[in-house]
């Protein structure tokens, strides 16, 4: 496309009537003014923690559901109804929040408690210092400020992957060596499993309160798409069945509103794209594809390398007549093992990692029985195939191959 080209298709863009007028209204860090089919969530925890507008230490919180239940964007409009009133009244109260799955703020506990003294003033240096030094300086940093604090750790489930449940006990006993301050802990998981594994002691301070954010069904995602869309788009320009389409898809995920919130922002970039005037069946069908697959390639590039060398000899296996199952794979996955110089795993954790990968919904992996030699995995991918050489390009990259 040559310059003149270039700027023609620039100049033309500008003068369309866009079909989106607000695209964040679609994202998952856009907190409504009323939050749908939450009121009865909103209220325990609004009186689990209302305590705190006293200066009254509120007991220690533990949300857990499945992705797009809902869980942040609750926990996020609470706090901004509490710093209003905490603005207005002028109250000695601190209230932060840390998504956990972010890198380089909480990927080891140095990090985290770093940056949580970061938040009351103190520099702290991004590595340097013993870690207990460092939680010296926040309770020092807490004391003299002499104020109540609320501390929201979304996913904690990743931090606690990452690092262990050691960092969660630390912070749970940090009270007893505050004078002028106390902490509370407002922990939230989409692993529903997630507190089965800590120890007994953690588990017992962080969950004096637990809640339970149940899926979104069918209904209630499509009430959430239409409260959405009208701020979202530009008029009547989703066409009939869009909606519902959207929910059910979203639905048939766990009940993820996040996830259809995404369909539809991506259908609609998608018919702005082609210059239609309606966002149609055809676009959401085009955005299904389109989200899988980038969800698909993002879970891939942060796996780890042994994760990453199973999947990739599952993708060259793939290529052999007839079944593939568990051996096949880790004949190959072995001689990969060679090639990038790391030791390989056990048939049998290969084949945990395949039953992982089985859970992503990456592939299926069907357990059959062979008579006296055994079980194994029939493996089938489960990805669409126009997503099948990004993958291959991603595995390689990520292995130096």
């Amino acid at each position: 496309m040559t310059y003149n080209h270039l700027k023609n298709f620039f100049e033309d863009f500008l003068k369309k009537e866009p079909l989106i007028v607000d695209k964040k209204v679609l994202q998952a860090n856009y907190t409504p003014d009323d939050i749908l089919h939450r009121k009865e969530q909103i209220e325990v925890i609004a009186g689990i923690l209302a305590p705190c507008l006293k200066l009254e230490k509120p007991s220690n919180l533990f949300l857990y559901g499945k992705t797009g239940t809902g869980k942040t964007l609750t926990v996020k409009y609470i706090i901004s109804q509490i710093l209003n009133i905490v603005k207005e009244k002028n109250l000695n109260l601190k209230l932060i929040y840390l998504n956990c799955k972010l890198k380089r703020v909480a990927d080891t506990e140095y990090r985290l408690i770093a940056q949580l003294a970061r938040e009351f003033g103190k520099e702290i240096p991004a590595t340097g210092l013993p870690t207990d030094e460092v939680y010296k300086l926040f309770v020092k940093a807490i004391d003299n400020d002499g104020c109540l604090v609320v501390i929201v750790l979304d996913e904690i489930d990743q931090l606690v992957k990452k690092i262990g449940d050691g960092v969660l006990y630390n912070l749970t006993r940090l009270n007893s060596e505050l004078v002028n301050s106390e902490i509370s802990l407002v922990g939230i998981s989409n692993d529903l499993r997630f507190t089965d594994n800590l120890d007994s002691r953690v588990k017992s301070s962080l969950s004096e309160e637990e809640l339970i954010f149940p899926p979104y069904n069918a209904l209630q995602i499509q009430d959430i798409l239409r409260q959405r869309s009208k701020l979202a788009f530009r008029g009547d320009i989703i066409e009939e069945g869009v909606i519902e389409k959207c929910a059910a898809y979203a639905a048939r995920e766990h009940g993820d509103a996040r996830r259809a919130l995404d369909l539809l922002r991506v259908a609609g970039e998608l018919a702005e794209r082609k210059n239609k005037t309606k966002i149609t069946i055809s676009d959401l069908d085009d955005a299904e594809d389109k989200v899988e697959s980038d969800r698909v390639l993002d879970i891939i590039k942060i796996q780890p390398k042994q994760f990453q060398l199973t999947l990739l000899a599952i993708l060259m296996a793939e290529h052999k007549n007839g079944p593939l199952f568990t051996g096949d794979a880790y004949d190959v996955y072995k001689e990969l093992c060679k090639r990038v110089g790391l030791k390989p795993l056990t048939q049998r954790r290969v084949s945990d990692i395949i039953a992982e990968f089985d859970m992503l919904g990456i592939i299926n992996a069907k357990v059959i029985s062979k008579g006296r030699y055994g079980r194994t995995r029939e493996i089938n991918l489960a990805v669409p195939s126009s997503t099948l050489s990004q993958m291959n390009t991603i595995l390689k990259e990520g292995l130096n191959l």
